[in-house]
């Protein structure tokens, strides 16, 4: 009987287990998703504040107005006090318009531009007028609102 007492209990030594116990970490990611769920609809990143412009305190008595469409149709004119009752010009396209902007600003040197967009037009549309008309010379570019 030289055998010793852990080889008569059943033949088997112990084995230690090496696993990780992650239920605890579940638990704690559980929380935390819990957490964002309900912390994600309080933040609306859908929201802009977006700055409030005054009104100019004297709007320009005679300018250039263009009104864009958003089917790139255009029309340019005169406005103002310097209109006398002449209609705006009806363009095809953008080219055409830009051709007769840079002809009503030589005639018109010191007149500002006003522009006018449809509600529906692409913000990207009013921007590159924009700088087309800074391009072709005129110092002061407006927009219209109501």
């Amino acid at each position: 009987m030289g055998t010793s007492s852990t080889s008569m209990r059943g033949g088997r030594t112990r084995r230690f287990k090496a696993e990780i116990n992650v239920v605890p970490y579940i638990d704690v990611m559980m929380v935390l998703l819990v957490i964002f769920m309900v912390a994600a609809p309080l933040a609306n990143p859908g929201v802009i504040d977006l700055p409030k412009a005054g009104k100019s305190s004297l709007p320009p008595k005679s300018y250039i107005q263009i009104m864009l469409q958003p089917n790139t149709a255009a029309s340019i004119g005169l406005g103002g006090a310097g209109a006398a009752g002449a209609k705006p010009e009806a363009m095809a396209n953008r080219r055409d318009l830009l051709a007769r902007l840079r002809q009503l600003h030589d005639d018109n040197p010191d007149m500002p531009v006003m522009i006018s967009a449809a509600k529906d037009i692409k913000y990207d549309e009013v921007i590159q007028m924009i700088s087309e008309a800074k391009k072709s010379g005129v110092d002061r570019v407006g927009l219209a609102t109501r």
